[in-house]
């Protein structure tokens, strides 16, 4: 064999991918362990969101409170140039 045949065969993909065995990862093997005393239930895509009561800020009074920010760092700002000339 020439060395063009060892290069080609080192990085053939094809190759490697239809091995007959491949040996899991050692996540792998530590969660089919624990699944085997302990399967997970069932979970669902996108969980529903928890209670949202009066606790939290509703979403508009948050883009008030930040935009009340952003025009008062804007005020400062020209007040502070304003003193410099």
């Amino acid at each position: 064999m020439s060395e063009r045949d060892d290069e080609e065969r080192e990085f053939d993909l094809r190759w490697a991918d239809g091995a007959a065995h491949k040996e899991p990862s050692a996540r792998a093997r530590m969660l089919a362990a624990r699944w085997k005393e302990n399967p997970p239930g069932p979970v669902p895509f996108r969980a529903e969101p928890e209670h949202r009561g009066s606790a939290g800020r509703s979403s508009w009074v948050s883009t008030v409170v930040v935009l009340g920010c952003v025009v008062a760092v804007i005020v400062l700002l020209g007040y502070v140039n304003l003193g410099r000339y």
